[in-house]
């Protein structure tokens, strides 16, 4: 009894490690501890990781990491506990004598170390290597027939290679042949391609010499006449831009005046409720009155005109207001810069334009500066800035004068010179300080 108690306690401290195992028992003990890792408690870092894998990638992705902890005899014994509870079946049988697999008996009984366990893993370990050395030779028997084969086929293909070789090099002798009779052929026939392309190369220069000489004298011809086209057809547009502005400028001024004079009649009779045709008895007097003062010319002094008359001059018919911009702004806000100046003007203008439909152009000075501001004109207002090197008063002058006698003509400025060179056109001229008093109404 002491005996076996004390060969009990020697094979309990036997220790066999897993290096020292065959490569099938040792792949089976770490596939056995794979399955049952996250049920084992105290797993180092590199463990944990694997025990998260799925259970078919953790004996492939940790096998090395598993067979390194299994080195420690605490993590075997914890291993060997959870594997003893899952396989409580294949471990009875293990006890009691095994299961018949010397495989699985080895793994089982290097992990659970049951009594005898040495003994066993030798015997299983015996058997795995006798089944490794059988189907070793059986490899062997099986690689070895397949080489005799293969060296049988390198003979047979050596043996076909060698006749197509002989065929080849018969074939090969027969092509150099006609090879060379085909170069001498090309030959002759590439000396008398190249005796052919000179000669056209030749004519071709020559053709080309006497064509380059008659284009040239072709281009001098067009371009002469194109010359001369271009001088009658400059010359033609001229005239007809001259005939053509001389009369639109004659139509529009007589279109002006004749629906100025329409409207004016029109609105007058419609005033006085008279009748067509019908006359009244003072008729020619006041008509002689008129004469006069047409012929005197405004020469005679008249009443200045205010806001209410301005307004009124502005309800006629096609009447035309022209406003001296700067001239005005600067009355009242001349503190301020010349982009307010502006945007408060055209502001103040945009109702009074809207209740009289009078025709209206607002003339900013701008002899002094290369750019042109962008302005925003309201409906019914032009906005002119004069160009570089000439004044507003020259453009006003040009506004004035191009407008036909007898139609309405208002002119805003406080410029005494530029009042004195318009008057004899028949405009009526209003001072700054009464178009402001309309405009803040």
């Amino acid at each position: 009894m002491a005996e076996h108690e004390h060969a009990a306690d020697a094979e309990r401290g036997a220790e066999v490690a897993l290096e020292d195992l065959p490569v099938a028992v040792r792949t089976r003990v770490v596939a056995v501890v794979a399955s049952v890792l996250p049920e084992v408690t105290g797993l180092p870092p590199a463990l944990r990781r694997v025990a998260g894998f799925a259970p078919a990638r953790r004996a492939r992705l940790g096998g090395t990491a598993i067979a390194a902890a299994l080195a420690d005899p605490d993590l075997r014994e914890r291993a060997s506990h959870q594997v003893a509870t899952q396989r409580a079946a294949e471990v009875a049988a293990l006890r009691e004598g095994g299961s018949g697999d010397a495989l699985e008996d080895a793994a089982l009984g290097w992990l659970l170390r049951p009594r005898g366990w040495t003994r066993r893993l030798d015997d299983a370990v015996s058997t795995v290597a006798a089944r490794e050395q059988s189907a070793e030779r059986s490899r062997e028997a099986r690689l070895t027939e397949r080489v005799e084969q293969a060296e049988q086929a390198l003979r047979e293909v050596r043996a076909s290679h060698r006749a197509q070789l002989d065929e080849q090099k018969s074939e090969n002798a027969t092509l150099r042949r006609r090879l060379g009779e085909t170069r001498a052929s090309e030959r002759a026939v590439r000396e008398e391609l190249e005796q052919a392309r000179a000669e056209v190369a030749g004519a071709q220069a020559r053709e080309q010499a006497a064509l380059a000489v008659q284009e040239k004298e072709l281009r001098r011809l067009r371009a002469r006449v194109e010359t001369l086209e271009a001088q009658a057809q400059a010359q033609a547009q001229a005239q007809r831009r001259a005939d053509r502005t001389e009369r639109d400028d004659a139509t529009a001024r007589a279109r002006v005046l004749l629906e100025t004079l329409v409207d004016a009649a029109t609105g007058l009779r419609r005033e006085l409720g008279l009748p067509a045709g019908s006359t009244a008895p003072g008729e020619s007097v006041e008509q002689r009155l008129e004469d006069d003062a047409a012929r005197d010319g405004g020469r005679s002094a008249s009443a200045p005109i205010t806001a209410s008359v301005l307004e009124q001059h502005l309800a006629l018919p096609q009447s035309r207001l022209v406003v001296d911009g700067y001239n005005v702004t600067k009355t009242v806000w001349s503190s301020t810069s010349l982009e307010t100046q502006r945007s408060r003007l055209l502001a103040l203008l945009a109702p009074l334009v809207a209740r009289t439909r009078a025709e209206t152009t607002v003339v900013f000075d701008a002899a002094e500066v290369d750019v042109r501001p962008a302005v925003s004109a309201p409906r019914g207002v032009k906005v002119l800035f004069s160009p570089y090197g000439v004044i507003a008063d020259r453009v006003i002058e040009d506004l004035v004068a191009a407008e036909p006698e007898g139609r309405v003509v208002v002119v805003v400025t406080d410029d005494q010179d530029l009042r004195a060179r318009t008057r004899a056109r028949g405009v009526r001229h209003v001072s700054s300080r009464v178009l402001l008093d309309l405009l803040a109404r």
